[in-house]
């Protein structure tokens, strides 16, 4: 699209003049004003950039920048006059112009100027519009659910957006609580800010507090410049602590103080860094359960729970399956570029009676395989995976087949645990992401069982 610039001056040789130059040398479309009020009157025609002179007939070119400024701060205003005063300069570029020229124009410094303001806007005005689609994609109305109780959580939610209270966000993996987090931060007073998620359990141990924090250059080995942390990337916004569960308690204590004194320092470093950042967190362990079993600390899981919010897994809110089945096929038809028109009945049966532990993560990545694996209009259940088309029969031998037989013996739940890690490892060869994903458990609660039934996932 042609690039429009405003070119607002009463002297007629100097408007001609400009208006040859932009239009002829710099190729940009150009409409030309003798006067402030048709210009303002005119900005809904969209400039990228308006050269404004100070000395107008009919209102002063101060008063005409102050207006546009106020209409869309944005808007690169260029301003020109023939008084050459400093006083005029200094005033103008306070209001928000972009430059200043006094007559007669250096035209090569103009030019520069002018494209550099023009760039500038662009790229301002893109980023705006990124902030718009994502506080859309993360508004309320795009979180689909029909449940009572759910419905109750986001009328819970709305009331937390204007105000820093810490939010911990319980439920178990997959039920969408980075989700909430984003709709928190993209419809609160911070949505203009940055919003940085830190998963804690994804990060290891000995790398997470530089990770946070930042280090300074020396701090350690492998520290070969400073690195700036997480707290101030996300300073004035939000900062979202996933699986906050799985944080080690010597850097609990540092987070502790971060939301109570509102500063920190770098690894390494003794430079006090104040933080304006907004803390959610989320987990999918028993916070409470773990205080009382010295793995979390009290004081800072009060500290975070000042708003706690519980999100339902999908077994235990049957009627979302069916909309949410829906929302998805029409989703991934977009993504995809298929028109698929849904699933049978039997298949839909099938969807609606498993018990989706991977819960609204899991439903998603299933109907996108399904679609992916289909060249029909009506998804089947022969695209189904095995487990959910199997689901009716692995709850039988669950209930009475050789592992809880009426003649079997009673297990004790620890060896259970105990069992059912030694299995994952052995299953996915020692790996403990893949393991731990398994399990359902984060890596750092996995590697607790492991020490505790001293298991290594090499022998395994």
């Amino acid at each position: 699209m042609d690039k429009l610039i405003f070119i607002v001056d009463d002297e007629p040789s100097i408007l001609k003049l400009l208006t040859f130059w932009v239009k002829d040398k710099l190729k940009y479309k150009v409409k030309a004003f003798e006067n402030g009020t048709d210009a303002l009157e005119s900005l809904h025609e969209n400039p990228h950039l308006v050269l404004l002179d100070i000395m107008l007939p009919d209102i002063n070119g101060i008063e005409v920048l102050k207006k546009i400024k106020n209409l869309n701060s944005h808007l690169p205003v260029i301003v020109l006059s023939a008084q050459g005063s400093i006083e005029v300069a200094v005033n103008a570029l306070k209001l928000g112009a972009f430059d200043y020229f006094s007559k007669p124009i250096d035209i090569h410094r103009l030019e520069t100027a002018l494209k550099n303001a023009i760039s500038n806007y662009e790229l301002t005005t893109e980023i705006d519009r990124l902030r718009q689609n994502l506080q859309e994609q993360y508004s309320f109305e795009n979180i689909v659910s029909a449940d009572k109780k759910m419905q109750d959580v986001f009328r819970m939610v709305t009331k937390v957006l204007d105000n820093d209270i810490t939010v911990l966000i319980h439920g178990e993996s997959g039920t969408g609580k980075e989700l909430i987090a984003q709709a928190i931060h993209y419809n609160g007073k911070r949505k203009d800010k940055a919003f940085i998620v830190v998963n804690c359990a994804s990060i290891p141990r000995e790398l997470l507090e530089s990770e946070l924090f930042g280090h300074e250059k020396g701090s350690f080995t492998g520290a070969h410049q400073r690195k700036i942390g997480k707290f101030e990337m996300a300073n004035g916004g939000t900062l979202f602590l996933d699986e906050i569960g799985e944080m080690e308690m010597s850097l609990q204590a540092k987070i502790l103080r971060v939301i109570q004194q509102k500063e920190f320092e770098r690894v390494g470093g003794n430079e006090v860094i104040k933080s304006d950042v907004r803390i959610l967190s989320a987990t999918n362990r028993n916070l409470r359960e773990a205080v009382e079993n010295k793995e979390f600390r009290e004081d800072l899981f009060y500290r975070l729970s000042s708003f706690p919010i519980h999100l339902l897994p999908l077994r235990e809110r049957k009627g979302d399956i069916l909309i949410l089945v829906e929302h998805f096929v029409e989703t991934l038809n977009e993504k995809l570029g298929r028109k698929i028109k849904g699933f049978t009945k039997p298949a839909l049966k099938l969807l609606y009676d498993y018990e989706w532990p991977g819960n609204v993560r899991e439903l998603e990545n299933t109907i996108e395989r399904c679609m992916i694996l289909t060249d029909k209009e009506v998804l089947t259940e022969d695209v189904l995976p095995p487990q959910i088309k199997q689901s009716d029969g692995m709850r039988n031998i669950n209930i009475s087949g050789e592992l809880f037989g009426e003649e079997s013996p009673i297990i004790p739940f620890e060896k259970l645990k105990e069992e059912a890690v030694k299995h994952a490892l052995k299953i996915t060869e020692g790996n403990i992401v893949e393991s731990a994903k398994k399990l359902q458990i984060g890596r750092a609660t996995l590697y607790r069982l492991m020490e505790k039934y001293n298991l290594d996932s090499k022998k395994n």
